[in-house]
């Protein structure tokens, strides 16, 4: 149980340095933790006329950070993200999935455009 608490306060403190990430690159975040039937969105941005869905990861190294973004979990994501699009599409041109990785004492990592 400790541990399952530990994780989920990790994945937010990651979800947290992200978000302000984002921003500092000019990101409007509009909704965070989004839920819907098999999946989860972590950040729901917004840059310029595209919505940005976007996966967090907080790893210990970019090996296993790497590894927690297969197809499996992309595939998700992606299903997550096309569920969610309507309700966030207004003015917007179109969306992408992108991922940001939170790595002990370096600067997040910001992959664009995930397939």
């Amino acid at each position: 149980m400790r541990s399952r608490q530990a994780a989920e306060a990790r994945g937010r403190r990651a979800e947290a340095v992200a978000a302000w990430f984002l921003r500092l690159k000019g990101y409007g975040i509009i909704d965070r933790r989004v839920r819907v039937r098999g999946g989860e969105i972590d950040i729901v941005a917004r840059r310029g006329r595209t919505i940005v869905f976007v996966e967090v990861k907080a790893r210990a190294d970019a090996v296993s950070g790497d590894a927690a973004l297969g197809p499996g979990r992309l595939s998700r994501v992606h299903a997550a993200a096309a569920q969610l699009w309507p309700r966030y599409a207004g003015s917007a041109d179109g969306y992408r999935v992108d991922a940001v990785a939170i790595l002990p004492r370096r600067w997040p990592v910001h992959l664009k455009g995930l397939d």
